[in-house]
């Protein structure tokens, strides 16, 4: 009894659906052994989704085991299921040709190829095998061809990266956000682009958040692809090639380029194991170095570091300070309703012509974008009907994209920007209300935002803190500082007069403390 292996493969996902798949094939060939009475040791099989590397590999393993077990027949469906290159027939054969008893059966072309086939019989083998390899070659040129097309339409030709997936019928797919994975890949780039993060904790991190969604394992240098590509940004890198593309982004430029600059050690990034409320927020009033903040046996403290000449020896825990600062939070605290009303009229006015003023700039970031989608469209066709050469085309997609990126940056920073003064506004009526319990109730990273807002130039003497208000909390301070008067409080019209005042009527907020120039007071009827 023949020892024999048979050996399946389909090419294509349209042969697996039209019935041709590897069980099909492997169910004609094991009917067609047992007819002739063949024992089959192994079964080899390669699937359509295998990569050439794959396919190679598996081709070998397959003569290795012939060889090493001696098998003296080899199954196969038909010519290009065994072989679609010169060095595979090549190959195959020398294996043919070693042993008289080695034979290879093509069954659906009824033919079996062995060392004593006639000369005709080894002639249309070849001609076979060079058939297969031109339709190998021609489908490779078709396939590139189309890749090169899909790429300057501003597709990807490929799977996208994390973050987006693919939609539409097979050939005219396109590339849209994730919904899921959109939030968890902004997240990514704005972590590392802070500077406080490095690639292992935030692999870990990522990991945390996207296993349970798809049981995707990332590796660390998976996270660094991800953060390198600038898919993300709106262009489609090929072969070496970097089209602009027609993906929708949503990281802005910045944040990537920033990212790249760290990536690159240009900027490294300052990990950290601790979040100390002060870091970097306080000076020693000696000799004005940064206050340095550790902890021993769970306490925090702080001190001067004397790289320069310093008397300071005193440290100071970081509680100590905290407490310390209430007295300037509770300074802040309004007990004048009108004036609260005031400030909450103020705050809502001023946001309200702010968020006109988003809306009204958003719309004309929309509208831009919408005509340069209207040109994209404009020029591909001008293409296709040949009123355009090809470098003309690229040139002015090039440029339409760019555009197209730059009004995405902007987009993003206009929303940072409402973000922003919608949290800060809230922060400020915030203080008015509840001043020390507004600090004190925080835990300490929004401890050390809101020192941020509120407090600068922190100097420690020997134990004691001085501090200035930030421009805008020094004019809460001022007015709270008047109308906490109990005399004039009692005074419903001195009040009026005080309230009326230049130094509350008309002054402007700080375009870095609220983002936009806007009446930090309202003047007020009583």
């Amino acid at each position: 009894m023949k020892k024999a292996l048979i050996f399946c493969r389909v090419s294509s996902r349209e042969q697996e659906e039209s019935g041709y798949s590897l069980p099909a094939q492997k169910k004609l060939l094991e009917e067609y052994t047992l007819k002739l009475g063949f024992n089959v040791v192994k079964v080899f099989s390669i699937s359509e989704s295998a990569s050439g590397s794959k396919q190679r590999k598996v081709f070998n393993e397959m003569l290795d085991y012939a060889e090493k077990h001696r098998i003296e027949a080899l199954v196969v469906e038909k010519t290009d299921r065994l072989s679609r290159n010169i060095k595979d027939a090549v190959a195959v054969n020398e294996w043919v040709n070693e042993d008289p008893e080695h034979q290879v059966h093509f069954v659906k072309e009824s033919f079996v190829l062995s060392k004593d086939s006639k000369s005709n019989e080894k002639f249309i083998w070849n001609i076979k095998v060079s058939v297969a390899q031109y339709y190998i070659d021609n489908l490779s040129e078709e396939v590139k061809k189309g890749q090169k097309e899909k790429l300057s339409q501003g597709w990807l030709p490929t799977r996208p990266p994390l973050g987006y997936r693919s939609v539409g019928e097979e050939g005219r797919r396109m590339h849209v956000p994730d919904e899921i994975m959109r939030p968890i890949i902004i997240e990514m780039f704005r972590t590392y682009a802070g500077g406080v993060c490095s690639l292992s904790i935030l692999t870990d991190t990522l990991n945390a958040k996207i296993w349970p969604l798809t049981g995707m394992k990332l590796s660390i240098s998976m996270v660094h692809r991800y953060l390198t590509n600038p898919f993300y940004i709106g262009l489609n890198t090929w072969n070496g090639q970097v089209k602009p593309g027609n993906q929708e982004t949503f990281i802005d430029k910045n944040t990537f380029d920033k990212v790249q600059e760290i990536l690159a050690g240009k900027v490294a990034p300052k990990v950290s194991k601790h979040s100390f409320t002060f870091k970097g927020l306080v000076k020693c009033a000696g000799c004005g170095g940064t206050i340095t903040w550790e902890t021993h046996k769970g306490i925090v403290y702080g001190h001067c570091n004397h790289y320069r000449e310093c008397k300071q020896n005193k440290t100071v825990k970081d509680f100590e300070l905290i407490e310390k600062l209430v007295p300037a939070f509770k300074a802040l605290k309004v007990k004048d309703m009108d004036l609260l009303n005031w400030i909450r009229k103020a705050l809502k006015e001023s946001y309200g012509i702010e968020s006109s003023d988003y809306s009204r700039v958003l719309s004309e970031l929309n509208k831009r974008e919408e005509l340069i989608k209207s040109r994209l469209v404009s020029l591909y066709n001008d293409k296709l009907d040949g009123k355009i050469t090809e470098a003309f085309h690229d040139e002015r997609y090039a440029e339409y994209m760019s555009e197209r990126s730059a009004i995405e940056s902007q987009r993003t920073k206009l929303n940072n920007k409402d973000r922003n003064f919608y949290d800060k506004t809230s922060v400020l009526y915030e203080v008015a209300q509840k001043a020390d319990e507004a600090f004190l109730m925080k835990k300490p990273d929004k401890k050390r935002e809101l020192l941020q807002l509120v407090i600068r130039d922190m100097r420690l003497n020997n134990g004691e803190i001085a501090y200035n208000y930030t421009k805008n909390y020094q004019y809460l301070y001022e007015a709270v500082q008047v109308t906490n008067n109990s005399k004039i409080s009692k005074n419903k019209e001195l009040r009026k007069k005080i309230l009326e005042q230049p130094d509350f009527v008309g002054v402007k907020a700080n375009i870095k403390g609220f983002e936009i120039e806007r009446s930090a007071w309202l003047s007020m009827s009583v």
